[in-house]
């Protein structure tokens, strides 16, 4: 069987990630050395553009699908949902998903090969120009209100676990158990 039709046996003839039956085709998560169903998914006509970023992003409807997707069995329909949200991490609800979706260490180190957290060239650094990487702690070094949350979160506050974003002068991370994007440049590395 080709890989076309394996991934046509394996997703019902529908798309992986929003369940469309039109216009399908094959696409190829990488990195890849090939042709693998292990390593592809079966997409629709409007997952796959978005996917290459050949057009806009839809954050308004059509990636909510990701809510269901998200829990495949399929590692490699898994990776590509975290990708995907990880690209839409700027809305509230993608985050929230993004959350609550784990993968296993094999997964999100080959989820985070590409399309994953910082894509810049410029790393990211705390207010003193100390690099920051993903995972790292920090603390606020300002009250900051957080808009939207009713909240301020408070000068001296740790944040531990920090995400790094396609923005260098943007982290996400927790704080009052809401995840919220924060300026690295009102924040200070903890030891």
């Amino acid at each position: 069987m080709s890989v076309e039709q394996t991934l046509i046996a394996r997703s019902n003839g529908k798309c992986e990630l929003c369940s469309s039956s039109q216009a399908l085709s094959v696409y190829e998560v990488p990195p890849t050395d090939g042709a693998n169903s292990d390593k592809a998914i079966l997409v629709c006509e409007t997952c796959k553009p978005q996917i290459e970023g050949l057009v806009e992003l839809d954050t308004g409807h059509h990636w909510r699908c990701l809510n269901d997707s998200m829990w495949s069995q399929v590692p490699v329909v898994q990776i590509m949902a975290w990708r995907m949200l990880k690209r839409l991490s700027s809305e509230a609800w993608a985050r929230d998903m993004l959350d609550m979706l784990y993968l296993d260490d094999d997964l999100m180190e080959w989820a985070k090969a590409d399309g994953g957290a910082n894509t810049s060239e410029e790393p990211t650094l705390d207010s003193n120009g100390a690099s920051l990487n993903a995972g790292d702690s920090v603390t606020l070094i300002k009250d900051l209100v957080v808009k939207g949350a009713n909240f301020t979160a408070k000068r001296g506050t740790i944040v531990r676990n920090i995400s790094l974003t396609s923005n260098p002068e943007h982290i996400e991370g927790r704080v009052n158990g809401t995840r919220i994007v924060l300026l690295s440049r009102y924040l200070k590395k903890s030891n």
